[in-house]
């Protein structure tokens, strides 16, 4: 989706070509966001941002990567902003509870299951997630983006506006991270 041509109709502000897009790009966008933040609403509403700021600065593309790279930045850069927000509020006190369910309704991110898992998959699902989260920021990013968005690490590279060798090391802290973090809840709770 490079094509210039393609490009040229989006930079004109040619809707059938944004909405081409839109359509194109939406799910993965989505669950690239789902994966990060673990709210569906969350998720939701930072697709529909990812969208508006691409139609917005779309004159800004240069080129220099693809679209879909681009369209991911924006979904990290945007993902991890609210999180830092959330992050922020709960040291200050504005988030009601950390863990279970708050006022309106939110579940804890805790408590997150990507919809793609199977039900009987459901509770490791829930521990990786939890995992996941307690990474450093661009360690999360990168095993987001390779497992559950399959991306290479040359596009992961260029999201993250780094070297593959970089990538690579992320993947290895995150791997080991999470073995350390599992292998830790599993024998503490084996004989539960």
């Amino acid at each position: 989706m490079t094509d210039p041509s393609f490009i040229e109709r989006l930079r004109k502000g040619e809707e059938t070509a944004f909405y081409q897009l839109v359509e194109d790009w939406k799910d993965r966008i989505y669950n690239t966001a789902l994966g990060l933040v673990q709210q569906a609403q969350d998720a939701e509403d930072i697709t529909q941002e990812v969208f508006i700021i691409a139609w917005k600065s779309i004159h800004r593309f240069r080129g220099e990567s693809s679209i879909q790279t681009w369209l991911f930045k924006i979904a990290v850069h945007q993902s991890l902003d609210l999180i830092r927000k959330k992050q922020r509020k709960k040291r200050f006190g504005w988030i009601t509870p950390i863990f279970g369910t708050a006022e309106n309704g939110a579940t804890d991110p805790g408590d997150f299951v990507h919809p793609g898992v199977q039900l009987e998959k459901k509770q490791e699902a829930q521990l990786l997630f939890k995992a996941i989260k307690k990474l450093p920021e661009q360690q999360q990013v990168a095993y987001s983006l390779q497992k559950m968005e399959g991306l290479t690490l040359k596009e992961i590279a260029a999201v993250l506006e780094t070297t593959e060798g970089a990538v690579e090391a992320l993947l290895h802290r995150a791997k080991s991270n999470l073995q350390k973090t599992l292998t830790n809840y599993y024998q503490t709770h084996k004989h539960e």
